[in-house]
């Protein structure tokens, strides 16, 4: 049969929401009785943030924030004629505040 693939990206600063998120998108597709592979864990990406304490002087005196997107990929196999239902039912799903996804279809 001739499949397509749904690919779910997430995103997300606290891993243990993506990981909610990600477990909520496998068992909505189980419902469904679809294919699914994941979540794969991709590179973490690291933001560093360098900021003087002192504006006016205290060149040496500096204090560092650092941020971090975690971001899971959800692959699932669907057939095109259930392509369109499978897309709105992820989108409208309740997930975790602070979680950010982009569903590419392919």
């Amino acid at each position: 049969m001739n499949t397509t693939s749904i690919k779910i990206k997430l995103k997300s600063f606290d891993h243990r929401q993506i990981d909610a998120a990600a477990k909520k998108i496998i068992l909505l597709a189980r419902e469904l009785n679809i294919e699914t592979r994941g979540p794969v864990p991709l590179p973490t990406s690291r933001a560093i943030y360098t900021i003087l304490r002192s504006v006016h002087i205290n060149k040496k005196s500096r204090e560092q924030f650092e941020s971090r997107t975690h971001k899971r990929l959800v692959i699932l196999k669907v057939l095109p004629t259930n392509q369109k239902l499978v897309t709105e039912k992820i989108s409208r799903s309740q997930l975790p505040a602070g979680v950010w996804i982009e569903i590419e279809v392919s």
